[in-house]
């Protein structure tokens, strides 16, 4: 049914999966057709906030990279349509293939999709059912993704924590800070998210009382940062850092002057602008 996409330059596999979810949605004789009915009608992620909930968060950093993932995602599906509803209207039907179907695949797999190691030792990335409800959480039993046994043809996830008989089992959807879990999840884990945090390690100089300077080298990782993508903040951002602590980073990594800067301290001067 998707041979028509063979001519449809640099269509990636995972767009031609999102193409098929739509049309399976929709399918009456899909084989798969138990497994969609399950699926929620809406999934409330950051990409198809309404209005109230982003006129709430306007001037935030969050709604900008809210607004930036969904025209990100709007290209791609104006790439498509109407052209292969144009020249397949019998295999791309308009009222299928809207943006609203499109949008509700994307948050599909991105909130469902899990990887999985199949028998053939090829790392993919597979909506699976049941297994697909588990909930995220900073400390989860499975860390990494499932592997297909192919001695007893079943699923398995290795727990890297027990899980007593009868409890809910945690997944750990990856390390992510919070507005990459509201975007394409649409939460906000409960506990502290450890992914929220800029770990600084500095070195810094310390004047012994001969007026000698010696060289200390500090872990500081405490610094928590969590939602300060949900600050209002005039100017570029400051990532919740104190101004004193910018003044003395700048300084430490020469940010202010006009020699030339390795690239690595380009990128970090960047995080810390005047």
């Amino acid at each position: 049914q998707f041979l028509a996409l063979k001519d449809v330059n640099s269509i990636s596999t995972e767009t031609m999966l999102l193409l098929w979810s739509m049309r399976e949605r929709h399918n009456p004789s899909s084989m798969f057709k138990m497994f969609f009915e399950t699926l929620p009608s809406n999934f409330n992620t950051g990409l198809s906030f309404g209005i109230d909930a982003l006129a709430a968060l306007e001037g935030t950093l969050l709604f900008d990279e809210l607004m930036q993932a969904r025209q990100h995602l709007r290209q791609q599906y104006d790439e498509l349509f109407p052209m292969l509803s144009t020249k397949f209207p019998e295999i791309f039907k308009q009222d299928i293939f809207s943006w609203d179907n499109f949008l509700w695949a994307c948050e599909l797999w991105y909130s469902n999709s899990m990887m999985v190691v199949l028998s053939s030792g090829k790392l993919t990335t597979c909506l699976i059912p049941v297994a697909g409800l588990m909930n995220h959480s900073v400390t989860p039993h499975i860390l990494n993704y499932g592997r297909v046994d192919q001695a007893t043809k079943s699923l398995k996830f290795p727990l890297s924590r027990p899980c007593e008989a009868g409890a809910q089992c945690f997944l750990s959807y990856g390390k992510h800070p919070g507005s990459h879990l509201i975007t394409f999840y649409g939460f906000l884990p409960r506990e502290d998210n450890p992914y929220d945090v800029i770990p600084l390690d500095l070195d810094t100089s310390v004047h012994e009382e001969d007026g000698t300077a010696q060289s200390v080298s500090t872990s500081v990782t405490t610094h928590m940062v969590r939602g300060t993508w949900l600050c209002r903040s005039r100017g570029p951002p400051t990532y919740g850092l104190p101004p004193p602590l910018l003044s003395h980073l700048r300084a430490a990594l020469n940010c202010d002057h006009n020699e030339s800067t390795p690239e690595a301290d380009v990128r970090i001067c960047s995080l810390f602008p005047e």
